[in-house]
């Protein structure tokens, strides 16, 4: 099975800028990529932050162009969503019987479960005792493996000021998951703008860049300000099967050249890679 894995797309209306990037027509591309590229996709799951303030306007704008996609969408929301403008535009996203927006549905690999990180009023995530016992309920119904979702990572990652705003209620989230810790088989998750992957108390986790702007590595940076780039933007291609899931991060909107790595058969192979160094693109 193959899955596209997006987030932060932090959509602004009125086709304006960010930082100097157009999130919206950063969006577009991705869209353009997808269908072109993972038609056969099983699903586009987006990990939050759709938009960057929250308002209906960029809701719409976000919408004209996911409204695009040749495969089907799944959506949760981030630290700079805002619940009621999203649900007027997006009203069919599943909630959990409290109101959260989260949910679960099955694949042919696993049950994957969606949560709800959004703590109102910051931009630090949560994950209250009624959301916990949500997914606790959801764990103990399932048997079999489990895909999890969320936006906010649960733990730190050395960007001091992105680890001032991850997930605040670790240890109650874990003590809800590590019953069922061996069948979960990857965590995905948005909030950092980086391609990151690791392995927490047992849990192998990914997550991947952001759309519009990306949060710089600068690993000695204080949590005063987040440092901030303009790196390319990029999707996660998640391939998963019984044995394994693999996470490739696309930079679907890359000019860098693309050749083949062996020479033709009648081309003398010396030649060719000598060739390659006059393609006009950036020696480092």
């Amino acid at each position: 099975m193959k899955f596209i894995h997006l987030t932060d797309t932090h959509v602004i209306g009125g086709g304006r800028k960010l930082f100097g990037a157009d999130p919206a027509r950063r969006l577009s591309l991705a869209v353009d990529s997808i269908n072109a590229e993972h038609s056969d996709a099983a699903f586009v799951m987006l990990t939050g932050d759709m938009t960057h303030w929250g308002d209906l306007e960029a809701y719409r704008a976000f919408h004209a162009e996911i409204a695009r996609l040749a495969v089907p969408l799944r959506l949760m929301v981030g630290n700079h969503d805002d619940t009621q403008a999203f649900a007027a535009q997006f009203p069919d996203t599943p909630r959990d019987p409290n109101g959260f927006v989260q949910y679960a549905f099955d694949t042919p690999y696993g049950r994957a479960i969606c949560l709800d990180t959004k703590r109102p009023g910051s931009h630090a995530g949560q994950y209250c005792t009624t959301r916990r016992d949500w997914l606790a309920s959801e764990l103990t119904a399932t048997e079999g493996p489990i895909l999890l979702f969320m936006h906010h990572p649960p733990f730190r990652v050395g960007i001091a000021a992105m680890d001032a705003i991850m997930m605040l209620d670790t240890d109650p989230f874990y003590e809800v998951i590590v019953p069922h810790l061996s069948r979960i088989r990857h965590l995905f998750f948005g909030h950092l703008h980086r391609m990151v992957s690791g392995n927490w108390r047992g849990l192998s986790y990914s997550c991947m860049r952001g759309l519009n702007h990306q949060v710089a590595l600068d690993l000695r940076a204080g949590p005063e300000a987040i440092p901030g780039s303009l790196e390319a933007p990029a999707y996660g291609v998640v391939l998963l099967d019984e044995d394994h899931v693999t996470v490739h991060m696309h930079e679907f909107a890359s000019t860098a050249p693309k050749f083949p790595l062996h020479a033709p058969p009648d081309i003398e192979m010396k030649r060719y890679q000598l060739d390659m160094t006059h393609s006009g693109f950036d020696d480092l």
